[in-house]
Order: structure tokens, then C-alpha cells, then sequence
């Protein structure tokens, strides 16, 4: 039998060895790489392209909501799960607007992590049981009802890397590194996303990244 390969993404030295010991003891799992940060991670998945991403939320350099996207745009084959300790729904619609599969909260029991690696593996989604289960229906519903072709659409997939990294609030130099591109280029394309958005600030481009969900309101209240 084919065994899952996984990487395992923390930046807390003691989560990723209890995490690789839980996923080592399954016959049909197999870790295949560690990253202690966001960055790390995307570059990590890029190189090993494992099945799937276990990503916790709260690392430095760029947190797990944001490499989501990052991920799912270089190596879309690659399904990523995210483990957080945040319940709320804006970090949940964040998620699985950009891509990942699966939501396990890190006070949830071990089997989720597991059943969570697994649905995703099969491109099912899971949710820990305490989030709204509610929130999966209603976000599909969404996606299916949203015009296929809309403005971000349009973009190209660097513009849209560039556009989610602003309405979180990154900073263009922060954008250069985290893309290994120069701050000229960044400014090119954040002109050329305004443009094409008919979008004049960033107020309005965060107005905008809240429409269509790409952020959810609450991050933006925190």
C-alpha cells in the first residue's frame, strides 16, 4: 500500500516531533519532511511535493493562512490541513477560501489529525467537530453561486499572490522576500491588480478581499 506523505510544518520544536511520532505509528501515513516556519514550508512543499500539508497557523516569517495560498498556487496537488488553536469562523472561511482541505483545532483529540490527513488525502474537507459544521455547506453554496470569471480571476497567479499578501497587511519589502522577488517588481504588480480592480487604496482593496472572502472580516478587527 501507497502511504501518505506528509509534511509537518510548526515552528515549536516539541509539536513537530509528537506530531511525526502520532504519524509514524500509522501503517498508512509517512512524514517526509519538517519545516519550522511558513516560508520554509511553501519551499519545503515545492521541493519534496508531498501529498499533504499539516500546517500550524501561528508560525513566524509567514503564518499558515497566508502559505496556504502560496501552496495551493505552486503545487496545487499538494492538499493542505491547518492546525490551529482559533475557533473562530473568519480564520475557517480564510482557510478553505485558500485552498485547504482540512481545519483541526490543536485541542481536538489526535484522531482528528488523523481523519483530517486522510479526507484530505481523498479531497474530502474535515472540520474539527466544535467549529460550526454549518460553515463547509454554506461556504460551497458560495463558491458554487460565485461567477466564474470575476475580477481576481482575472489577475494573474502573481498578482493574486501579491494581493493576498497586502490585504493582510504585509509590507511591500516583506512581499519581495517572502515571493524572492525585488520591491520594484511587487509595486508593479500592486499597481497592476489596482488597475485591473478598478481599486484606488487599500482600504478599498481590503473592502474587496472581504467581499469575495479571500480575508474574513475578523482578522481585520483583531
Amino acid at each position: 500500500m501507497e502511504k501518505i506523505k506528509v509534511l509537518v510544518a510548526d515552528d515549536h520544536a516539541v509539536v513537530r516531533e509528537g506530531l511525526r511520532k502520532l504519524l509514524d505509528e500509522q501503517s498508512d501515513i509517512e512524514v517526509v519532511g519538517e519545516a519550522t516556519d511558513g516560508m520554509q514550508a511553501v519551499k519545503k512543499v515545492k521541493s519534496i511535493r508531498p501529498d499533504v500539508a499539516l500546517l500550524d497557523i501561528a508560525m513566524p516569517q509567514l503564518n499558515g493562512l497566508e502559505a496556504v495560498g502560496l501552496i495551493k498556487e505552486s503545487v496545487p496537488e499538494t492538499q493542505v490541513v491547518l492546525l490551529s488553536m482559533h475557533i473562530k469562523d473568519a480564520y475557517v472561511y480564510q482557510a478553505l477560501n485558500s485552498g485547504a482541505l482540512g481545519y483541526v483545532l490543536k485541542a481536538s483529540p489526535t484522531s482528528d489529525v488523523l481523519e483530517a490527513i486522510r479526507a484530505a488525502h481523498r479531497g474530502e474537507h474535515f472540520l474539527s467537530s466544535r467549529i460550526n459544521s454549518k460553515l463547509i455547506s454554506t461556504f460551497l453554496k458560495n463558491r458554487e453561486e460565485k461567477p466564474a470569471v470575476d475580477g481576481y480571476n482575472l489577475l494573474s497567479e502573481r498578482e493574486q499572490q501579491v494581493f493576498r499578501l497586502l490585504v493582510e497587511g504585509r509590507s511591500n519589502a516583506e512581499i519581495a522576500d517572502i515571493l524572492c522577488i525585488s520591491s520594484k517588481t511587487v509595486d508593479k504588480h500592486r499597481a497592476n491588480t489596482m488597475r485591473k480592480l478598478d481599486i484606488h487604496n487599500m482600504v478599498e482593496m481590503v473592502k474587496y478581499a472581504i467581499k469575495i472572502g479571500v480575508i474574513g472580516p475578523e482578522l481585520w478587527e483583531d
